[in-house]
């Protein structure tokens, strides 16, 4: 059967996982429509760019024309229709690169000879077809001559028709249409003009690893030719909505792990604080314990000397005797009880003095003696002879050595042997107490010294004790500066260290 945590745990885990997937997938079809939607938006937008860059190209191109067409016919209506008139006309437009003049009949006017002999086939391509009845409309252009950049425009000199043919120079062109048409376009994508054979003529900015969005056909100026529309690398509606998905799976990933460490470290503290209410409760019953068994026992011995049951003198002054070690067992357990609530308010205070060490271990040891008698205990002493006096409380390391030596006696097996040594250890003193008893593992070394922990094993439990004597021990060492340490195993006995420093700051040992 499922315990309430699993279960807890369980109904936590669900109430992540089912909110978080919903996000995920509410998110994620947001991020795709919105992509959709951008996709089109940025088509749309590149259209209306690439139409208007079109339309000034076209035109810019068309003035240019305009101007040269009407200065040729200024030419033509004087008469002079000579070679270096036509020259001078050539050189001042920049945008023509050839021109000839045809009569009707098809035969050069002017010049009289072709400049270069890949211009009969350019030209020639352009005048085929071109009838007598075709001259007669007069006033019309055209690109022609295939997919060459070559115009055949038609005006009249003297009332005769002739035929002007030129083509342009794509240097020009490029520099002077192009160029200036697109280059004044504020749009943040990259604006190009592929010829016929898609080859990119113009582009405001290098097109390597550049997107292609769409392009808008250049209509009578440039017949096959394109104004492209190009995204830059990491800017079309793609790589963005893929940016913004990485940004939300971040952002969505951190709330999922801040939530997921917000639960884990709740039910942490929600078990840890249920421990610390279990363990209370078990304190509450170990002292009430631990005060009832002395009180029944000085209660039941002192009512038998008050009904005067016991005649024998001797016996008497054992009773009295068993009541004044039942009395400082029960003082030296309200004794932990008050220092552990006033280590928990922070209240207790340690005066240090210099004290010898060894009539300390022995006022501690006599404080044990009628347990020690009762329970059939071998008590060894060992204190090395050069030891000096020690800073310390002596109240308080008294009480940290009885618990010591009272844990000893609760947890010793059937060899009851206490050996208690002090000896010099670093720039320190050295106080332990060794047992032959049930032990401790090794897991559980560090748990001991927490307030309200007792060992969890069947062997232990049944024995009385509160579970603050051990947390107030390494308390008592810490305030001295010093530390407790205990080597133990199951079955093997135990034996705790108490280090205290010589100085009151934890110092070295003054000179001799």
């Amino acid at each position: 059967m499922r315990s309430p945590s699993t279960r807890l745990s369980a109904l936590a885990l669900a109430a992540i996982v089912a909110p978080v997937t919903i996000v995920a997938i509410l998110g994620y079809v947001s991020l795709r429509q919105w992509q959709a939607s951008a996709e089109l938006l940025f088509r749309e937008q590149a259209r209306d760019v690439a139409a208007m860059a079109a339309e000034k190209v076209e035109m810019m191109l068309r003035v240019a024309e305009d101007a040269l067409l009407d200065r040729l016919q200024a030419q033509l209506a004087t008469g002079d229709v000579s070679e270096p008139a036509l020259d001078r006309i050539v050189a001042d437009s920049r945008l023509v690169r050839r021109l000839y003049v045809f009569e009707r009949d098809g035969s050069l006017l002017s010049p009289r000879a072709w400049r270069d002999p890949a211009d009969a086939a350019l030209f020639g391509e352009a005048l085929r077809g071109r009838t007598p009845s075709a001259l007669e409309r007069g006033g019309k252009r055209q690109v022609v001559a295939g997919g060459q950049v070559c115009l055949a425009v038609l005006l009249r000199a003297r009332r005769d028709p002739v035929l002007v043919a030129y083509s342009r120079d794509p240097e020009a062109l490029r520099r002077d249409i192009l160029a200036t048409s697109l280059a004044a376009l504020e749009s943040p994508t990259i604006m190009a003009v592929l010829d016929q054979d898609g080859r990119a003529v113009y582009a405001r900015t290098p097109l390597e690893r550049a997107e292609p969005v769409l392009a808008v056909p250049l209509r009578e100026g440039l017949p096959n030719w394109r104004v492209a529309v190009y995204a830059p690398p990491g800017a079309s509606p793609r790589d963005v909505v893929r940016r913004q998905v990485m940004l939300f799976t971040s952002a969505f990933g951190v709330l999922v792990a801040v939530i997921v460490a917000g639960v884990v470290l709740t039910w942490r503290l929600t078990r840890r604080e249920t421990e610390m209410a279990q363990l209370k409760a078990d304190f509450v019953a170990n002292v009430s314990h631990d005060l009832k068994t002395p009180l029944s026992v000085i209660r039941m011995f002192g009512e038998t000397l008050e009904m005067g049951r016991v005649p024998d003198e001797a016996r008497r002054q054992e009773y009295y005797r068993i009541i004044t070690h039942e009395s400082e067992r029960l003082s030296h357990l309200i004794d932990n009880v008050l220092d552990f609530s006033r280590i928990e308010g922070g209240r207790r205070r340690y005066d240090l003095a210099p004290t010898a060490v060894e009539p300390l271990i022995r006022e501690t040891l006599d404080a044990f003696a009628y347990p020690l008698e009762q329970g059939g205990f071998k008590v060894e002493v060992t204190v090395a002879a050069d030891l000096p006096e020690v800073a310390m409380d002596a109240d308080a390391i008294g009480q940290a050595l009885g618990n010591l030596i009272d844990n000893a006696i609760k947890y010793s097996d059937t060899d009851r042997v206490i050996a208690v040594d002090a000896r010099r250890e670093g720039e320190g003193i050295a106080l332990s107490v060794t047992d032959r008893g049930v032990g401790i593992a090794a897991a559980e070394h560090a748990r001991i010294f927490e307030k309200f922990y007792r060992v969890g094993r069947s062997e232990t439990q049944g024995r009385r004790g509160s579970g603050v004597g051990l947390a107030l021990v390494r308390h008592v060492a810490e305030a001295h500066h010093g530390r407790v340490s205990v080597q133990s195993a199951p079955g093997q006995g135990s034996r705790f260290t108490l280090w205290l420093p010589r100085a009151p700051g934890g110092g070295a040992w003054p000179a001799s």
